[in-house]
């Protein structure tokens, strides 16, 4: 049977075993290796050596390396773990796995080895990659979930997030909308912060990424290609995150891309092509249904003969195609990783396309008796992306008349009044290309046995160009001149470090301390312009820029320097691998912070206690027993830049001209004012999160049952927030400002299980899953309400739905009490303070939309070649507020004989003047259970079809993605963010949001 190494090393079952060689030939003992002397005439010759590998249950294992040492002459092993290589007399044979240990024969005159792997209780973890470092799992003391390329959601993953959902205790991921590379909300255990910048931070292959945008309107993650990634670390706790001080607050998440190894030359290709509809259809009322109500509730029913699903007419089955191919290898002083891919991804909605193109190479070479290393890192990407105007299709598709005609003689019908999106769709345009480059070169050098000095020379290039236009539309008088706002982005991120490594082991104590230097420095330019009133020659705007002739056009730039130096060290102590101590520091300096508070120190210290190891617990089921203990601080400093600086501008404003020479005669002779555009604050500084984690990770019955329970006390002090200053002296009014006393504290519990079967059988599964339960309150604050979400539209605007409010967790929703529809077929709210009067003093917090618990859960069945996994994920405890239905979905709406659902007319003596004021009756639960993904494989013998001298494996799989929700919210779908907020981050509001797909994905991969 069949598993895949990485699959079981992320079960930690088979980690560190050893090799015995069988053999039905006696063993010669020279050099304590088994030698036997084939020769013709005295002389050695070059045969033919074969056998296979298998585990310690007899199970064969493809993928492993057999090679003849110390040149490039070496085979991996095929589906049936077999092998065949070349050799001669005096060679040494190595044969090795990831997670075993090599073994070495000397050739002789037997031309048959089978190599069997034995469980190796001394290496019992796999080496996780931390900050700046590797750690085995056995030595961590901080809480930290590894995720490895076999355990990573299947089918179209755009991004790191869509591979992660689901798969770390403590992370939710939340897609803002169905949209093709939509933006996300990363939140590792709760949100500690009240601005935009939640996101944790992320580091591939050691350089730091810059959490910015890009000018890219979807995710700026979306340029890596997740077929190129072989592990994600999600570091949770102080202890853990540390070490990347001001910016980890919101923890870090380690991206490890994959490398060659000794051996042949492996050569991979993978194909897949996917189908996606859309999942959930709101239910709108038919044309024939809509004829009746508009009658029934007395409206003024426009029928123009039709029926129309206007659902289907904007949106189409989208097709995604997907190619990678990769090619690794190398000798025991280099090796190379190399891969090129190209993704081209249609959206459901009609001109929605997400294109991409990459190219990686990971090169690693050895030299001075590999005591020197370098690592280099390169990748480049282009990305495309095309988007139709999201809002204005999504409300159209809902709304408009079922009984028009979405086409008149092939052509999109012209409506008398308004127009048809389907003409919309031809001459709007929202056009986005990304280059990005990231490069990074690591040389690293052991000076004398165990001390190792490291440079990281990193650069991230990005540039963007987005253009979005209307094509003047003669027709209809909103669209007759055209438009285009161009924006040109340029990022550039570069890295300097420079790391002490001391490593030593003495007796049963055991010492490994790192000291550093970090330079980074982040520039942002952007600059872009806004022409109208184009000629109507059926020419791009972008084409014809010259040709613009609006009174309005106008332009911009700006540029940002940002800098951050820091100064770290950690120590790892641990006594006879039981006792473990960690102690991390780090001192962070930041320009965007003023010079009385520019450095911060971010210390942590944890202790770790590997119990299975005590001798008390050797005769027990125990096979891993460890607890962890831990406190520290991070920080986060993603605020807009120059905020600490003081800043002029130019004004026209009455108050602000004056007469300087007398010679005016005119308002406009007088010369721009000068006034304050932002006033210096130099004692702002640094939002600082505490966090203290204990945890047990336990393992029983030989790992077949292993988990993880950790409880966690987050609580961020410092609070940055832009508000009033209050101050009637300050002509500027808002600035960014620490909120004194005012904390935000999250608390929770986090619990991960997996049970793994016997895999000796041809039958065998593995069943797993997490729990997070997290409690979050913001303490002290000043303000009755810091609004986040508002409402838009006619009559809303502004309006307050959800925000920070004291004593209650982040993202409450902040509302009226809706009772129902009075005998005056209006609103009813409750009366809170009792005032007879109805206003914004009987608003009530009604819930969050950030929720309480985060669970998923996963099975995975294995017959013979047959590979079935399922994974479900799920949130609970949590409101979204469905701006939509308040938007559309009332009777004013099909009084005026535009469509809605029955929600509108739930009350039926509701009148039609009502006002969609924002209230509980739009406030709908979040909670949801969802099949995330769900794969069907099958791993085709080559040799069983005739190709075993081309191929090593070929596998043919179906994928599908979101394939149910279980949820009462009535929207598209329950998980999204597409509400209004300025800097501040909003939460769970639904506004004329993207579609969710559905999707089946047939995958073809072959490795040869």
């Amino acid at each position: 049977m069949y598993f895949k190494i990485t699959h079981l090393r992320s079960k930690k079952v088979l980690f560190g075993l050893s090799i015995l060689l069988f053999s039905q030939t006696g063993q010669a003992a020279a050099s304590n290796l088994p030698v036997i002397n084939p020769t013709v005439n005295g002389k050695s010759i070059q045969q033919t050596i074969s056998g296979v590998v298998t585990d310690d249950q007899g199970v064969p294992l493809p993928g492993a390396t057999v090679m003849v040492k110390g040149s490039s002459n070496g085979v991996t092993t095929n589906f049936d773990g077999q092998y065949s290589i070349e050799a001669q007399e005096g060679d040494i044979l190595q044969v090795s796995f990831v997670g075993f240990k090599t073994y070495e024969v000397e050739i002789g005159n037997q031309a048959n080895f089978d190599v069997q792997l034995e469980t190796d209780s001394a290496s019992l973890d796999e080496v996780l990659v931390v900050g700046y470092g590797t750690q085995k799992k056995s030595d961590l003391t901080g809480s930290v979930s590894s995720v490895s390329d076999e355990e990573f959601n299947k089918g179209i993953n755009t991004n790191p997030g869509n591979l992660l959902q689901g798969k770390v205790s403590g992370l939710n991921v939340t897609n803002a909308s169905g949209e093709p590379g939509a933006g996300q909300d990363i939140i590792i255990r709760g949100v500690g912060t009240l601005r935009s910048g939640t996101s944790p931070l992320y580091v591939i292959d050691g350089f730091v990424l810059d959490n910015s945008s890009n000018g890219v309107p979807t995710n700026p993650l979306n340029f890596i290609n997740t077929e190129d990634i072989q592990s994600i670390n999600v570091l949770k706790d102080a202890s853990a995150a540390a070490i990347y001080g001001s910016r980890a607050a919101n923890g870090v998440v380690v991206i490890t891309t994959k490398k060659g190894k000794a051996g042949r030359t492996q050569m991979n290709f993978s194909a897949s092509s996917a189908i996606s509809t859309m999942a959930n259809k709101i239910d709108v009322f038919s044309a024939d249904e809509f004829r009746q109500v508009v009658e029934q509730v007395g409206g003024s029913l426009s029928d123009n003969g039709a029926d129309t699903d206007w659902q289907d007419e904007l949106t189409r089955t989208a097709i995604t195609n997907d190619v990678n191919f990769s090619m690794s290898g190398g000798t025991s002083k280099t090796s190379y990783f190399a891969s090129v891919g190209a993704r081209d991804q249609e959206g459901i909605l009609n001109n929605s396309d997400l294109t991409r193109y990459s190219g990686r190479i990971n090169v690693s070479q050895k030299g001075l008796n590999d005591r020197l290393k370098v690592d280099l890192n390169l990748t480049a990407t282009r990305t495309e992306n095309q988007r139709p105007n999201i809002g204005t299709m999504v409300s159209n598709m809902l709304q408009l008349n079922p009984t028009q005609p979405a086409y008149t003689n092939g052509e999109p019908t012209v409506f008398g009044t308004g127009i048809n999106p389907l003409i919309i769709e031809n001459i709007y345009g929202d056009f986005s290309n990304n280059n990005r480059m990231i490069a990074n070169i690591s040389p690293s050098l052991e000076i004398i046995d165990g001390l190792t000095y490291k440079l990281n020379l990193g650069v991230d290039y990005s540039k963007t160009d987005r253009d979005e236009q209307y094509i003047p539309y003669s027709a209809d008088p909103d669209y007759a001149e055209g438009s285009i706002n161009s924006t040109f982005t340029t990022n550039k991120n570069t890295l300097v470090e420079n790391t002490l490594t001391y490593e030593k082991d003495f007796g049963d104590h055991g010492l490994n301390l790192l000291a550093g230097h970090s330079y980074q420095e982040f520039f942002i330019h952007a600059k872009g312009y806004y022409f109208t009133n184009f000629p109507d020659n059926g020419i791009e705007p972008r084409y014809q820029l010259g040709e613009a002739r609006g009174e309005d056009n106008t332009q911009f730039s700006n540029a940002t320097v940002n800098e951050l130096q820091s100064f770290f060290g950690r120590i790892n102590y641990d006594f006879a691998d039981k006792y473990l101590v960690t102690a991390t520091v780090r001192s962070d300096g930041s320009t965007k912070f003023g010079e009385n508070n520019q450095y911060a120190v971010f210390p942590s210290f944890a202790l770790g206690w590997n119990i299975h190891k005590e001798d008390f617990l050797q005769e027990t089921a125990f096979s891993n027993l460890k607890l962890r203990a831990s406190w520290g601080k991070s920080g986060n400093q993603e605020i807009p830049s120059k905020q600490t600086r003081l800043s002029y501008g130019e004004s026209f404003e009455d108050n602000d001209i004056y007469p300087m020479n007398g010679n005016e005669t005119t308002r406009e002779d007088y010369p721009y004012g000068l006034v304050f555009a932002r006033t210096a604050n130099p004692d702002l500084q640094w939002e600082e999160t505490a966090q203290t984690n204990i945890g047990v990770d336990f393992g029983l019955f030989n790992q077949k049952l292993t988990g993880t329970v950790d409880y966690f006390l987050k609580e961020t002090t410092d609070v940055l927030l832009y508000f009033s200053t209050q101050d009637p002296i300050d002509e500027v009014g808002y600035t960014w400002q620490n909120i004194p006393d005012m904390k935000i504290r999250n608390s929770g519990l986090e619990v991960s299980l997996d049970y793994q079967s016997d895999r000796s059988k041809d039958f065998s599964y593995n069943i797993g899953g997490n729990f997070s339960y997290i409690k979050n309150e913001i303490t002290d604050s000043p303000f009755t309400i810091v609004t986040t979400g508002t409402a838009q539209g006619a009559g809303q605007t502004g309006a307050t739905i959800n925000g920070y409010m004291n004593n209650q967790p982040i993202g409450n929703f902040f509302v009226r009490q809706f009772e129902g529809i009075g005998a005056d077929g209006l609103n009813q709210f409750t009366d809170i303070n009792g005032d007879g009067q109805i206003d914004d003093s009987d608003r009530v917090s009604s819930g969050s939309a950030v929720p309480d618990f985060i669970y998923a859960f996963y099975t995975k069945f294995n017959y013979k070649n047959f590979y079935l996994g399922l994974n479900f994920n799920g949130v609970s405890g949590n409101k979204i507020y469905n701006h939509t239905r308040m938007s559309l979905f009332n009777m004013t709406q099909i009084s005026n004989s535009l469509n809605t659902t029955d929600q509108a007319i739930e009350f039926p003596n509701e009148d039609p003047s009502n006002s969609n004021t924002v209230s509980t009756r739009y406030l709908e639960d979040g909670s949801f259970l969802r099949l995330n993904n769900a794969t069907l494989a099958y791993e085709l013998a080559p040799n069983a079809i005739g190709l075993g001298d081309w191929l090593n494996g070929l596998r043919l799989s179906v994928t599908g993605q979101n394939l149910f929700v279980i949820t009462d919210y009535t929207g598209f779908d329950p998980e999204l963010n597409t509400g209004s907020s300025s800097d501040s981050k909003s939460y769970g509001i639904d506004r004329f949001t993207y579609p969710r797909a559905r999707t089946i994905v047939f995958g073809l991969d072959v490795s040869f």
